[in-house]
């Protein structure tokens, strides 16, 4: 079943629409077994009215949602998971070891968003993030495992993106959910069944090496499905993986063609940001898409601002 909030796939999988800033860009994902339920990642505050709604259309109960998983805690991803504790009274939060302290106490974490944002505009995006219970939190170690009514869930450790993200692994549909690890591919860029898939370096803890040393792992194990946040499944993980590697190496190659250009270009920013718009357009071409460029620019032009900020801490931190 797909409707305009969500698609339903095979071995009891859905994407819900996280209704960040614009439709399908942020995916919660649901994994129901046998009337027990995990998410995913959790969108905002605001996210989680969809998530209530979704269970309800499949006749299940609030009280059946026993893990709220976060691949990070970057807000797009982990900003509505107070409001799902607060909803779902018993399910465990289930987030990195490096990430647990700030579910917990989350003051750090918010006034880093307020400084990128400022307070209003976080209100507005991103609600009230509260502190949760030490109690209902799991640190997911590298290679643990947790157990949704039987069905078992590996947690590896993939940095690359942040140092506070796991990769989550289920046997049973032989899929990956991967956060921000396999890139970004929204559906408005498929053609002919064909994903376009692209990095995004985002602030603050870009690492190249690490980046690829993740991907690799994850393609160790022969998953046939990625299930990436930004947005949702995605297959030719074979393909996409080479793709993956080339375009991190170009995003680097940019980068730091433009930390050491000394031909006039006084804004780095710019610079990054313009080369990085060129690139990914050309790739989106070439990868067969007819939409129109301002469409695409339009899908594309925030994470191409984010990615260039991540470049440049990466750059000025690097060393």
């Amino acid at each position: 079943m797909t409707t305009s909030l969500v698609t339903d796939y095979e071995h009891g999988i859905s994407a819900i629409d996280a209704q960040f800033h614009r439709p399908r860009r942020a995916a919660i994902h649901l994994i129901v077994e046998d009337g027990k339920m995990a998410l995913v990642d959790t969108g905002t505050t605001s996210s989680i009215s969809g998530v209530i709604s979704t269970i309800e259309e499949k006749n299940l109960s609030a009280e059946d949602v026993h893990y709220i998983i976060l691949t990070h805690i970057h807000l797009d991803h982990a900003g509505g998971a107070s409001e799902c504790m607060r909803r779902f009274p018993n399910a465990k939060l289930v987030v990195h070891p490096r990430g647990a302290r700030h579910m917990a106490d989350p003051d750090k974490l918010v006034a880093g968003a307020i400084a990128v944002y400022g307070k209003a505009a976080f209100e507005r995006v991103y609600g009230e993030i509260r502190p949760i219970d030490r109690q209902r939190i799991i640190e997911a170690s590298d290679e643990s495992r947790i157990e949704l009514n039987g069905r078992s869930l590996l947690f590896i450790d993939t940095p690359g993106h942040a140092r506070h993200h796991n990769c989550i692994y289920d046997e049973q549909s032989n899929a990956f959910f991967t956060g921000d690890t396999f890139g970004v591919s929204y559906r408005e860029l498929d053609v002919s069944g064909i994903e376009f898939v692209f990095p995004t370096t985002t602030p603050v803890q870009f690492d190249p090496s690490a980046a690829h040393a993740s991907l690799d792992r994850i393609m160790r194990f022969n998953p046939e499905f990625a299930f990436l946040t930004h947005y949702s499944r995605i297959s030719h993980l074979h393909r996409h993986v080479e793709s993956m590697h080339n375009l991190i190496d170009a995003h680097v190659k940019i980068a730091r063609s433009a930390g050491t250009d000394h031909n006039g270009h006084d804004d780095r920013f710019t610079t990054i940001s313009s080369a990085l718009q060129s690139l990914l357009l050309q790739r989106i071409r070439k990868h067969g898409s007819r939409l129109p460029e301002a469409e695409i620019t339009a899908l594309i032009s925030s994470d191409v601002k984010l990615n260039t900020q991540g470049l440049e801490h990466w750059l000025d931190h690097a060393n």
